[in-house]
């Protein structure tokens, strides 16, 4: 049996993500767009076998979104579903008087619904699809001041060292503006807003695997972040999901940078991350911030082995001792780094890795035993990739 595709149109981009992530993991082909007309042109140039999209379009009404699309020959028995949190039996009328197949409510039950639905339109048991790609490993913080960005590279590195026959990326998407790229000397002009303005279809494995700048020093490619204030302003946000999946595709490890940032940019990827690493300093105003943050992220049903804790001890021995800090997080901390004074300040300066910087401090042993530690507990967490 053929791949089948599906075609989502929808604002909202933590929807979006969502929504392709549920929906590509039964195995189907996924296409996605954050506006209406968007999703017209990728539906009639690709004909997608299904299209699924929220009626709170930002560029069009949604009634002329699905008429336009009936109106055209390469589309015209194309089944439409609608799905919306918003959907009153007016607009459910409205909708289904200009076409719409179906419609549906997006709330908790949707999740157990929707493959059902699939299967219903599209026939049978869907083709299997690709895997889910690499592993995602995400980086964070409550506070900034931390060093989550410095951490993050150097474990990506202590990672790409341990699986040297493994491919790693590191990516910024710290906003409005990331220290990556200033912390491995990376000058390249091809940056998260630029790729984000690519079109959906040119956002490839290939592509990314081929062009990201490659940093043999650090072992890992990099995807930077906004090279300016101003061009972070222009981030096409929709196409983060594409991003990150075609990243997934095309490396074996993918180590994301959010910083201090929970948005609801930043919280699908979250949810989809194989492990959350959250960085924590022993001061007394991170560690109630980051237990906020902590118990927001269980909330959202994100499970205690999920989180990683890594206690980097920006001020030195003052402040809170571990256990202190694992009794207000209730959650236990995986690593413990001393204190480097200004080492990492200046190993960054010179876009070096700690461990090629320091190969004999203690930290640097530490990096090594945590990146084993997160490799084997991402392999755990979805074994066979």
């Amino acid at each position: 049996m053929s791949e089948k595709t599906v075609l989502i149109v929808d604002s909202d981009p933590a929807s979006l993500y969502f929504l392709s992530q549920l929906i590509a993991g039964k195995g189907y082909k996924v296409l996605q767009a954050g506006q209406g007309s968007d999703g017209m042109m990728l539906a009639w140039r690709n004909l997608p076998h299904l299209v699924l999209f929220d009626p709170a379009l930002d560029d069009m009404p949604a009634e002329e979104f699905v008429k336009k699309l009936h109106l055209d020959p390469r589309t015209e028995r194309t089944p439409i579903l609608a799905i919306s949190s918003d959907l009153t039996p007016q607009k459910k009328d409205s909708l289904l008087g200009a076409g719409v197949t179906e419609c549906h409510f997006k709330d908790r039950d949707l999740v157990n619904k929707l493959p059902g639905v699939l299967t219903h339109f599209l026939g049978g048991t869907p083709a299997p699809g690709e895997p889910k790609g690499g592993y995602l490993i995400v980086f964070m913080s409550a506070k900034g001041g931390t060093g989550t960005s410095s951490l993050c590279a150097n474990y990506a590195m202590s990672v790409a060292e341990q699986k040297p026959d493994k491919t790693v990326v590191v990516v910024d998407l710290v906003l409005p503006l990331g220290s990556l790229a200033s912390i491995l000397g990376s000058e390249s002009r091809l940056d998260l807003v630029s790729i984000a303005e690519m079109p959906p279809e040119k956002i490839t494995k290939e592509f990314l695997r081929n062009n990201l700048p490659d940093f043999p020093f650090w072992k890992t490619h990099l995807l930077p972040g906004a090279s300016h204030p101003e061009r972070s302003n222009e981030l096409n946000i929709a196409q983060i999901p594409e991003i990150i999946s075609a990243l997934q595709a095309a490396y074996d490890y993918v180590v994301i940078d959010l910083g201090r940032s929970l948005s609801r940019i930043s919280l699908p990827i979250i949810m989809q991350a194989d492990l959350l690493a959250i960085v924590v300093s022993n001061d007394q105003s991170t560690v109630s911030l980051t237990k906020v943050i902590c118990e927001y992220l269980r909330e959202q049903g994100i499970t205690d082995p999920k989180m990683y804790v890594i206690l980097n001890r920006a001020i030195g021995l003052e402040g809170l001792t571990k256990k202190e800090i694992e009794e207000r997080l209730d959650l236990s901390v995986r690593t413990n780094l001393p204190h480097m004074r200004g080492d990492f300040t200046l190993a960054n300066n010179l876009h070096q890795p700690v461990r090629s910087k320091y190969p004999e401090a203690a930290i640097s042993l530490e990096l090594k035993e945590t990146a084993l530690e997160m490799i084997t507990l991402t392999s755990k967490m979805r074994p066979g990739v």
